[in-house]
């Protein structure tokens, strides 16, 4: 085929057409097996999750050192219901009555499966209902059986369901006495919590997949192509599945529900965000080439570059997670690396044999026929990104300035964000029982009921700190031992004291109250720890703000370090790393607003900083390298000012699609009540298109044509040495006189934007 018919590379077919479609059919084969097994897994990985703070603390932590006490002073750890009784107007006699008749039947509550009763799952039978001092409240603790949470009854687990006939016994027999029921404690958090993250396997994929979709509709307006995409991202999902799953079951990682969620989202749009770049310049290849093996060859060896740094920037970045003292964020680090892994294989070997297999037909009904048509042609001409590029070489010192005031104006507001930590009761977003509950139990009883602080003490020194309990503020009562009117239990010399705070366990005020203990107990002895449900919610922030010192900036240097080796420079990693660092300071800013002033949110879990960071600057360097990338595949055929224009040219659109795709599998988070995870789907969200609209579209294109040169010190750029380069350059220079690698003028502003000719200068590329 000559050059005249549209081929590049004359009449020469590739050779072996027959053996690469057969590869390619292979490949399809292989990771439909993949998905036929790994599919499944990723509906089961709730079974392997789990959500208790205190199987996430570090050893070192004084709460698990309490709870490693606990457990062996008494027989069986236990998971408390507590089901609160309430009438405004005051209990009656019949009422009491009532409620008992209630308590002596709970261990002969019938379950869903036949021949399963409550009081199999129960430590020992509840005895009687403790009445409130103001006798409008009644408070009967269920003693759960820990280790049997996890129990299945009639595919829900022990826990939930106990929670669940629980409620719709008591509904049934004291609700029609005009009693009002709730079950709450820690067995009726996590059970609401289960009813909660039970859309992660559904309706949070379907909703994510589906936005995708949509996005991909319009962008490739092919009704094909999005289904390819598409399966490319669930194939890629089942094979994270397949190793995360045994890893979780087995206790090598740690997966927990927020975890599981982020997974689903982030291989669906990591996976999207490849498949937008190798799709864009397949088809950009595909102006050239008859052959879509020549031209899926040619696009696959110039997509491998920047979406093997993007992975590996990713991946490194979600691994420094294990330097964090926390099992859950610990966990998300190699549960999201592998999920990245398993985006980056689908996308580089799945996608690329269907779009040989399929052909041009994929494109179906706008299909890309050889016209020599490039994007470079565009640059301050026709198109958005065209006419983008075009402002920034004309103004690109006011550009960069206007857009990094800005950014430092949003920046400013970080201070106000409230990442202290919010009350157990205000992690759900909607209405449920456990949280009623837990308000009907602080109005009637020391809000700390059910939650006790225990402390572990030498058995000599118990005496002086129930001393130093009943003296300090905010502690209501106290004792000896972990059942009233018992002696307590000697392990190796220590003994459980036990306190009930006048706040809530879960409130902000009670962590202030275990901070004063631990001081006031010092004097005490070094070896009294204080533990409990509080001591462990504050461990866990403490924790937290120590991961922040620590794992932030170890991921900005393993990120200067790939993209050093990645750009073989150190100004462009510095100017990139530095952009995206003022882009999540940006966004966090625009983020306390909101979650402050707009949504009324009481505060924010101590890691959603961390978490943010970790998105935004690993997910948000990916734009930054996919267009320095380009810019110095261009620069080397151009010069670097031109090139700088031309690759802002020719990705933005792809760049600006694979952001809005990231941003809106994120936002599919906001469909599960949990403010975490609500608040994770904003941050990423907002964060991913300030950096795709302003950071990468604006401010780094900007400043690096402002350097010229200067942005590849200190090894330099080698330029292309061919007649097609000096042509490529001199075109663009009779555009940009004195702006092509000189500094500018005295304000930093070059000449118009270089128009340059891309069929002369497209041979010197490669």
């Amino acid at each position: 085929m000559s050059d005249a018919s549209g081929g590049r590379h004359g009449s020469t077919r590739p050779k072996g057409r027959a053996a690469v479609r057969w590869v390619a059919a292979l490949a399809v084969l292989a990771w439909l097996a993949i998905g036929g097994v790994g599919g499944p897994l990723v509906g089961r990985l709730s079974e392997v999750a789990t959500n208790d703070n205190a199987n996430f603390l570090p050893p070192s932590a004084e709460s698990t050192s309490v709870s490693k006490l606990v457990g062996r002073t008494t027989d069986t750890q236990t998971l408390p219901y507590l089901v609160v009784v309430e009438r405004p107007s005051g209990l009656t006699p019949a009422d009491l009555a009532a409620v008992q008749r209630y308590v002596d039947g709970i261990p002969g509550l019938e379950l869903a499966e036949p021949g399963r009763t409550v009081g199999q799952f129960l430590q020992a039978p509840p005895t009687a209902a403790i009445p409130s001092p103001d006798r409008q409240a009644a408070l009967v603790p269920v003693p759960f059986v820990a280790d049997k949470a996890e129990d299945t009854i009639d595919g829900d687990t022990a826990l939930y369901a106990v929670a669940q006939t629980l409620r719709e016994s008591a509904a049934s027999t004291l609700g029609s006495t005009g009693l009002t029921v709730h079950v709450t404690g820690a067995g009726g958090f996590f059970a609401d919590f289960i009813i909660a993250f039970s859309g992660i396997d559904g309706i949070l994929l379907l909703v994510a997949l589906g936005v995708v979709f949509l996005i991909l509709l319009i962008v490739y307006r092919s009704p094909i192509l999005p289904f390819a995409v598409l399966i490319t991202a669930m194939f890629g999902l089942s094979l994270a599945a397949l190793v995360v799953f045994p890893l979780a079951e087995n206790g090598s990682i740690s997966l927990s529900g927020q975890s599981q969620g982020i997974l689903s989202i982030l291989v669906v749009g990591a996976a999207t965000d490849y498949a937008l770049l190798l799709v864009a310049r397949f088809k950009e290849e595909l102006h050239d080439e008859e052959s879509t093996w020549a031209a899926m060859k040619i696009a696959w060896r110039a997509s491998l570059e920047p979406i093997a740094a993007s992975a590996a920037t990713v991946v490194l970045g979600l691994l420094c997670l294990r330097l964090s003292d926390l099992g859950s964020t610990k966990g998300l680090g190699p549960v999201g690396a592998l999920g990245i892994v398993g985006a980056f294989v689908a996308s580089l070997t799945f996608l690329p044999a269907v779009l040989l297999l399929i052909g041009r037909r994929i494109f179906w009904p706008q299909v890309p026929h050889v016209d020599h048509v490039h994007g470079a042609d565009a640059v301050g001409t026709r198109g958005i990104w065209g006419r983008v590029a075009g402002v920034v070489g004309l103004h690109p010192r006011r550009v960069w300035v206007v857009t990094f005031l800005a950014l430092a104006t949003c920046a400013a507001f970080l201070p106000t964000l409230n990442a202290r930590g919010i009350a157990q009761s205000d992690l759900f977003l909607t209405r449920v029982d456990s949280v009623t509950g837990q308000e009907v139990l602080a109005r009637h009883f020391p809000a700390g009921s059910g939650s006790p602080v225990q402390i572990a003490v030498p058995e000599a020194e118990a005496d002086a700190v129930v001393a130093v309990l009943e003296s300090t503020d905010g502690v209501s009562s106290a004792q000896v031992g972990l059942v009233p009117g018992q002696p307590p239990k000697v392990v190796d010399g220590e003994v459980i004291v036990q306190a009930t705070l006048d706040a809530a366990a879960d409130s902000v005020e009670a962590e202030d109250t275990i901070e004063t203990l631990r001081s006031s107990l010092d004097p005490v002895g070094t070896d009294v720890l204080v533990g409990g449900t509080t001591a462990t919610n504050l461990d866990v922030r403490l924790a937290s703000e120590r991961d922040l010192k620590v794992i932030i900036p170890t991921i900005l240097a393993v990120i200067f370090v790939v993209l050093m080796l990645l750009l073989r420079s150190i100004v462009a990693p510095l100017v990139l790393v530095a952009a995206n660092v003022l882009s999540f300071a940006a966004t966090m800013g625009v983020s306390a607003i909101a979650f402050n002033h707009v949504f009324g949110f009481p505060g924010s879990d101590p890691s959603t900083p961390l978490y943010g960071f970790v998105f935004l600057v690993a997910l948000g360097i990916d734009y930054s390298i996919f267009l320095m990338t380009r810019v110095r595949e261009e620069s080397r055929a151009r010069g670097t000012r031109p090139g700088i224009l031309v690759g802002l040219a020719v990705t933005g659109g792809v760049i600006t699609s694979a952001g809005i795709v990231l941003a809106s599998t994120f936002s599919a988070l906001a469909v599960l009540p949990i403010l975490f995870l609500v608040q994770i789907a904003f941050i990423v969200a907002f964060g991913v298109l300030l950096d795709t609209l302003v950071v990468r579209s604006l401010l780094v294109p900007a400043v690096s044509y402002d350097l010229g040169d200067r942005i590849w010190w200190p090894i330099g750029l080698r330029r292309a040495s061919s007649g097609a380069s000096s042509g490529a350059s001199s075109g663009a220079s009779s555009g940009a006189s004195g702006t092509d690698e000189g500094d500018g003028d005295a304000d930093g502003e070059g000449s118009p934007a270089p128009r340059t000719s891309a069929a002369s200068g497209r041979s010197a590329e490669r």
